[in-house]
């Protein structure tokens, strides 16, 4: 709620909290909060990610806390829950998540913090007649802006989702191409482990998802060439 409200102060176009006092309420146990219905929409481009993105990321850090950004969160939960995948897959993807993790930690955040979506792509925004609206607030957090900005170069470099001109629109609405930060490999390896393991934990209770989710298993793992490896959206 502290996000939206936030976000509503700025003027950052995004889903808004309805004027319900006393919110949240509690409704059999749980809290519950109420949002302004959104006008009729469509799905958002990468190109509607970048201009929302370079205008969250020019705001000054909240006066709130925010949590700093992890870029693992739930992946040991997920792999926990990935029973379609072989023991020997995941003792790997394990250890590939530790040293992705060791790597983490080890790295000072130098450089400047803000607050960051955490979860930024087309999917987690939506394009209305006002223009592109954000959703999905819930991985808010403070951390580097390049970690917004990786999850489309992925989709550009490793799944093949996003197209060359597409992404060539993304840098140039951004301002800038994160894939040249120094950075990037570590982030963006992050962000293909977290790929997979979302897949691979869904495809235990839909069991038509198991051939893509042992398929990027088997990319990361080098059974099928170089990126981008072409990888089928999940849900």
């Amino acid at each position: 709620m502290c996000v939206a409200a936030w976000l509503a102060e700025h003027d950052v176009p995004a889903v808004r909290l309805a004027d319900v006092p006393g919110q949240p309420v509690e409704v059999s146990g749980r809290p519950v909060t109420f949002w302004i219905e959104l006008p009729a929409h469509q799905h958002g481009s990468a190109a509607d990610v970048a201009q929302l993105l370079r205008q969250l990321h020019a705001l000054p850090r909240p006066d709130f806390e925010l949590p700093l950004v992890d870029p693992f969160v739930r992946v040991p939960e997920r792999l926990q829950a990935a029973t379609t995948l072989s023991t020997a897959d995941r003792t790997w993807l394990r250890s590939l998540h530790q040293d992705l993790a060791e790597a983490w930690n080890a790295q000072p955040l130098t450089g400047r913090l803000c607050a960051v979506h955490g979860d930024a792509w087309p999917g987690n925004l939506v394009r209305t007649v006002d223009g592109p609206k954000m959703l999905d607030l819930e991985r808010f957090s403070l951390g580097p802006p390049e970690w917004d900005l990786v999850s489309t170069a992925v989709r550009r470099w490793t799944t093949g989702a996003v197209t060359a001109a597409e992404y060539d629109e993304f840098c140039s609405a951004y301002g800038s191409d994160v894939t040249r930060w120094d950075g990037y490999e570590l982030l963006a390896r992050a962000r293909e482990l977290r790929m997979v393991t979302y897949a691979a934990q869904h495809a235990a209770s839909n069991p038509e998802w198991a051939q893509q989710a042992q398929f990027r298993v088997d990319c990361l793992r080098g059974r099928h060439g170089p990126r981008p490896w072409n990888w089928s959206g999940i849900m």
